[in-house]
């Protein structure tokens, strides 16, 4: 059968001929336009969402929001695709598979640079900003002029413009959404571990039970928002301690909606019978992915709700 994909180049080096020694190919994909057009979801996205928050547009903020994410969906299904075909067509050497591994491994780390400016971003707020503002050390005189009445507390539910709200605490929603994330590292080690032995049947429940917790995990993350701001007055306008609230809970919610629709697409391919003990790296990815997201949950559950 004719190669699909022998339209694409390919750099191959030449054989060694002082050692005999054959190199491998490395494969070298054709031009595609799938990164432009995730850059032009992207922008869609922040411009709908920001548009969405400030009211500006006429009103058109959610619609190009809707936009930005379908365009979104479409790059994630089209990328996916033309990724998959390539590496089921045998085209990936050893070397390119390092070079996923790379990839990865950096990506991961810009993701937890990510959350560690926001982080950043509390500690300051929670112990130098607020004790700043309530006097603490030589600051007396700008206690007095810029906000007499201030109380150096966390959480702030007082607001500079006069607004109260109140704070979130750790039990119920949150405390049920840590659990959830805790049982899904377990379902997807299990599930990697059944994959390594060529346990199919294990492999796939336990690889669909990590997904269906991640859907939970958002839906009850969303009824979580819901409480906030129709029962609790806490919305992205509560100062300080709602903008940190939303902003580092809501990027994280946003995180583990990518790792479960990625871990989705995995046991889709499971079904097809992809992947093998040998030759797993999409579903390892999505493994690293979704550990990743479960540790930053575990210090978002502990600065945000508890302490």
């Amino acid at each position: 059968m004719a190669n699909p994909y022998s339209e694409h180049d390919q750099t191959i080096t030449p054989p060694d001929a002082s050692s005999g020694q054959q190199h491998e190919a490395y494969y070298v994909p054709a031009t595609s336009a799938w990164p432009i057009v995730g850059a032009i979801a992207l922008f869609l996205i922040a411009l709908g969402a920001g548009s969405t928050v400030g009211g500006l547009m006429a009103g058109q903020g959610p619609w190009v929001l809707l936009a930005g994410v379908g365009l979104l969906l479409i790059m994630l299904t089209g990328w996916f695709r033309d990724v998959i075909r390539e590496s089921m067509g045998g085209l990936y050497s050893a070397q390119l598979d390092r070079s996923f591994r790379q990839g990865m491994s950096w990506f991961i780390f810009s993701e937890v640079m990510f959350f560690a400016a926001f982080f950043g971003a509390l500690f300051y707020a929670r112990m130098i900003a607020v004790p700043w503002l309530g006097g603490a050390g030589n600051n007396a005189m700008t206690n007095a002029v810029l906000w007499p009445d201030f109380i150096a507390q966390w959480p702030l539910i007082l607001t500079p413009s006069g607004g109260e709200t109140q704070a979130m605490g750790p039990l119920g929603l949150p405390l049920y959404n840590t659990l959830i994330l805790l049982l899904s590292s377990v379902t997807i080690h299990i599930a990697h571990t059944a994959l390594e032995k060529d346990n199919r049947p294990r492999l796939t429940l336990f690889l669909l039970l990590t997904v269906l917790l991640g859907g939970l995990f958002v839906y009850l993350q969303g009824v979580e928002y819901i409480h906030a701001y129709q029962d609790m007055g806490l919305t992205l306008d509560s100062g300080i301690y709602g903008n940190t609230f939303f902003m580092l809970t809501g990027f994280h919610g946003l995180h583990v909606t990518l790792g479960t629709i990625i871990l989705f697409i995995v046991w889709c391919r499971v079904l097809k019978g992809h992947f093998s003990a040998e030759k797993h790296f999409a579903f390892q990815a999505g493994a690293w992915y979704w550990h990743f997201v479960d540790v930053v949950w575990l210090g978002l559950f502990t600065f945000v709700y508890i302490l």
